[in-house]
């Protein structure tokens, strides 16, 4: 093939751009090219639509297969003249936790190492002789993105970045000591060279991201990409202020991070920090106060770059929008909070959706609220007892489900908002009455945005303890397996005192679009139906295929799934099976980068046993333990493509 042809070809696929091309293997991609043909007319082979064939679920008829990640399922791309190409699909691994790699320097970093305050390693020491840095097996939160102008060493084609999180690690080195929640997060900035024939990413870069500025993160679940092209994370679970002195594991987090466990500031957790990625590969952070302090497991920025949708994965958690006051600045703005009306239902079949209204619970900035949080002690901002003062000053609320009572000290209702962010919008009459709210995303083109109830139980379920009658979230009975809620978007809404909500995108009622099945535990173990999504966690959106990903952490499934949902075809696909114990987490759906569309996807803690595991665990351990480093390592990567035909048809 001379030069000008190849260089023709290439130009073809560009002009394919509203195609969706996983990135391919090396001698597919020669098939691929030769496939789309030199001649300009090919580029009027318009892309229609995409639809994904299903797997199976593994069995212990093959156990390796229950014991990795496994990918049985294909890609189907066809054209406006009915034409297809297909994509048998694969998963590659970038590294696996506790790799050493590339720090770009000539040098190696272990990949999901944790840092102090001072970016020193925090080293495990449970056994004896065989001291090492800690680093985590849950891999969490991932976005793919560019940066313009971008330049580094190492890199032959065109430099892509991934930020990746570490939620945290599950047991030190010892297999005894549980250390959930105890390191600071560490989040990383992946340089990767884009092959610009096949598409592959290859790993090039690992870059610390410095935390220290803004306290060290804690407990970094989900995350997305913003409209502008900065890393979301999250802080979800946030410390209990006035609980605090009793909490052993936020006094261990604070010995591992400052080296004292007096000195972190629960105040300082439970946030949206926001990364942005520099051309060479390094990264800032920031941490943005005024975003609610709640269980942040993802916020879902809207088209209009000023509007989030915040996932809150608590128990007794409500639906939260806040809104910027400037585009592609998340460091003022309001934070509203749902108060839901009638007709709730997790049931797809049901015909009504339940509406939403909103309750602003404050303005603020950034930096007001990060020197609230610097100076105040939780006494400071209100009262809060266990047991009925019998004192008409006090109010009675649940959150965190727990039932208690509060009074707001005068003048602290902006500290009350932003810092006690729960608290407050349970007296403030929101619907604090979910369970395990996980994922959002959003599908601009028909303005509905999706979110994941990991389970629907206790506070969610009439006559609970941790139930609020009236509040609108009541459904008769538990459905542990979980479900996606759609919400449809719009503009022209007021908040409950009257005053106009500044935002084309805001969610105006709630309707359940898919839900699990809790089943009595097959043969296997499952005790969700396996062929039905079952505790959804990590949820986004692709716009050119018309597809809602979903990552489980489901303690119902012995194997964890990835799963596309076509919204136009309510065509459920399972795509991919994580390895036994294990949760599908960083999922990341790239619409098109330099041309080509990739599907990121991690797992965290395989082999993590539980109940349902009994009849494989005997079977599976030692292979999981022989592929994932004792069980102490877990992968960051993406899926791949491979045609399986050799030609597309003009």
């Amino acid at each position: 093939m001379s030069q000008s042809t190849l260089l023709s070809r290439r130009k073809t696929l560009q002009m394919l751009a509203g195609i969706p091309m996983l990135p391919l293997g090396a001698g597919a991609s020669t098939a691929f090219l030769t496939a789309c043909g030199g001649g300009s007319d090919s580029s009027s082979v318009a892309f229609k639509s995409v639809s994904f064939t299903s797997m199976a679920a593994p069995t212990l008829a093959t156990p390796a297969a229950m014991a990795t990640t496994t990918v049985g399922s294909a890609l189907k791309v066809t054209f406006a003249d009915d034409s297809t190409q297909s994509y048998n699909l694969a998963y590659q691994p970038f590294f696996i936790s506790g790799d050493k790699v590339s720090d770009g320097k000539g040098g190696t970093i272990l990949a999901g190492g944790y840092l102090d305050i001072n970016n020193k390693p925090i080293v495990d020491g449970t056994v004896a002789g065989s001291e090492r840095q800690y680093f985590s097996d849950a891999p969490d939160g991932t976005s793919l993105l560019t940066v313009a102008d971008a330049k580094v060493d190492g890199v032959k084609g065109k430099p892509v970045f991934a930020v990746v999180q570490f939620e945290y690690t599950t047991w030190a080195q010892d297999g005894k000591t549980d250390m959930y929640g105890k390191l600071p997060s560490p989040i990383a900035v992946l340089t990767l060279d884009q092959d610009q024939t096949t598409g592959k990413l290859s790993l090039v870069k690992y870059h610390n991201v410095d935390t220290s500025k803004v306290h060290g993160l804690w407990i970094t679940c989900g995350a997305s990409l913003s409209p502008w092209g900065t890393h979301l994370s999250s802080e979800e679970y946030e410390p209990d202020a006035f609980s605090i002195a009793s909490n052993t594991m936020f006094k261990a987090y604070s010995k591992n991070l400052y080296g004292d466990e007096a000195k972190a500031n629960p105040y300082h957790y439970g946030h949206m920090p926001e990364v942005t990625v520099n051309k060479d590969g390094t990264a800032s952070i920031k941490k943005h106060f005024c975003m609610g302090r709640i269980s942040h497991e993802l916020v879902q920025v809207m088209p209009d770059q000023r509007t989030a949708l915040m996932g809150d994965d608590a128990t007794n958690s409500a639906y939260f929008v806040f809104v910027a006051d400037k585009e592609k600045d998340l460091s003022s703005g309001t934070l509203y909070a749902a108060k839901v009306g009638a007709g709730f239902s997790i049931d797809p079949a049901a015909t009504t959706a339940a509406a939403l209204t909103w309750i602003k619970l404050g303005s603020a900035s950034s930096a007001e609220i990060e020197n609230l949080a610097n100076t105040l002690k939780p006494t400071d901002i209100m009262t809060v007892v266990s047991k009925d003062p019998a004192d008409t000053s006090y109010t009675k609320i649940v959150a965190n489900g727990k039932t208690e009572w509060i009074k707001i000290n005068a003048g602290m209702d902006k500290a009350a908002a932003f810092l006690e962010t729960h608290r407050y919008a349970a007296f403030k009459g929101a619907s604090l009455g979910f369970t395990k709210m996980e994922g959002t995303t959003v599908n601009a083109k028909d303005k509905v945005a999706y979110s994941a109830l990991q389970n629907c139980q206790t506070s969610m379920v009439a006559g609970n303890a941790a139930n609020v009658p009236g509040n609108g979230v009541s459904i008769p009975k538990a459905l542990n397996a979980g479900a996606v809620m759609a919400l449809n978007l719009r503009g022209g809404q007021k908040d409950t005192a009257g005053a106009a909500i500044n935002s084309e995108w805001v969610p105006v009622d709630t309707k359940a679009l898919l839900a699990g099945e809790d089943i009595t535990a097959d043969a296997l173990g499952n005790t969700g139906n396996p062929n039905k999504i079952c505790n959804p966690d990590n949820l986004k959106f692709s716009e050119k295929m018309r597809t809602l990903f979903i990552g489980e952490d489901s303690s119902q499934h012995v194997n964890n799934f990835l799963w596309a949902y076509n919204i136009d075809t309510k065509t459920l696909s399972r795509i991919m099976s994580i390895p036994a114990g294990g949760e599908s987490t960083g999922l990341h759906a790239v619409d098109e980068i330099n041309g080509w569309t990739y599907i990121m996807s991690n797992f965290q803690h395989a082999g993590d046993w539980g109940g349902i595991h009994a009849v494989v665990k005997d079977t599976l351990d030692p292979l999981i333990k022989a592929n994932y480093k004792n069980k102490a390592g877990a992968a960051v990567g993406y899926l791949t493509g491979t045609p399986k035909q050799p030609s597309l048809k003009s």
